[in-house]
């Protein structure tokens, strides 16, 4: 019985320590400008357990710091295609993507084009 115990024990403390309060990861968003910008970073700061969210318009690299406890990748990723913005293997809505500003249409080649001739 002690042995039994003593094993359960054991595999909840390596469970639990498993478990990162600051976990990094990064993920790949479609964005085009500053506007999107403040909407994916606030979109993976609601996702409660996120600490730093820091997306790269030029990249499209989200930097995340994470607490694995509280929160999953999965769980951020959704809350960032609820707002419009395709994630790595995830798609957003028709209905989320249409909802952002005509100047944030990542997928329309004439926005890209026009924020890359911002650029230059």
């Amino acid at each position: 019985m002690k042995n039994l115990f003593l094993f359960i024990f054991v595999l909840t403390t390596t469970f639990c320590a498993a478990q990162n309060r600051n976990a990094k990861a990064t993920l790949q968003v479609d964005g085009v400008c500053q506007m999107c910008k403040e909407r994916i970073e606030k979109a993976s700061i609601k996702a409660k357990g996120v600490k730093i969210a820091d997306w790269n318009v030029e990249t499209h690299e989200l930097k995340l710091i994470y607490n694995q406890k509280k929160t999953s990748l999965e769980d951020i990723k959704k809350s960032i295609i609820a707002v419009g913005h395709d994630v790595e293997d995830m798609i957003a809505t028709d209905e989320a993507y249409n909802s952002v500003h005509p100047c944030c249409r990542y997928r329309d080649e004439v926005v890209q084009d026009d924020h890359k001739n911002d650029k230059k």
